[in-house]
């Protein structure tokens, strides 16, 4: 192919890019659910980690639809940036609750933070109801000259 046609080729569609390696149309991207995922049956795995250290960024109810774990990893430990998220842990209740199968599932939060322990205790009993147990973990590791908590979990 000579290498002025492969350069109009390339210009053939103005109003197109190229975003993750999906063509989009720049006038119709939004911010958020431009690019639409069509429904299918839930993932089950182990041992998921929740997204964005449990930003409500990314995270809604449609996740905890979709991937269905036995263990969900809360990672977040930064409060100025709402992470870990109330929404996002409300939203894990509200996902499970439309199992329809109430497997066990455990929360496993990796830091001791204000917004974890509100809502342990003012959602406790919906736990309860729906087989969520949140994993707590006074251990700590030790790697060097550091140290840091940890949770042993076993499968």
């Amino acid at each position: 192919v000579p290498e002025d046609e492969l350069s109009r080729s390339s210009h053939s569609n103005p109003g197109k890019s190229l975003v993750n390696g999906i063509k989009t149309n720049p006038a119709s991207n939004s911010p958020k659910g431009s690019l639409s995922v069509p429904m299918g049956p839930p993932v089950y795995v182990d041992l998921a980690y929740i997204p964005n250290h449990c930003s409500g960024k990314n995270t809604d109810p449609e996740f905890f639809k979709r991937v269905r774990a036995s263990y969900y990893v809360v990672s977040g430990n930064d409060a100025a940036n709402g992470e870990p998220s109330r929404a996002v842990l409300d939203a894990l209740l509200e996902g499970k609750s439309q199992w329809g199968e109430n497997l066990q599932v455990t929360l496993i939060p990796t830091h001791d933070t204000e917004v974890t322990r509100e809502w342990y205790q003012q959602t406790h009993e919906k736990q309860q109801e729906l087989n969520i147990m949140v994993l707590a973990s006074s251990s700590t590791v030790v790697m060097q000259d550091e140290s840091f908590p940890a949770c042993k979990i076993e499968f």
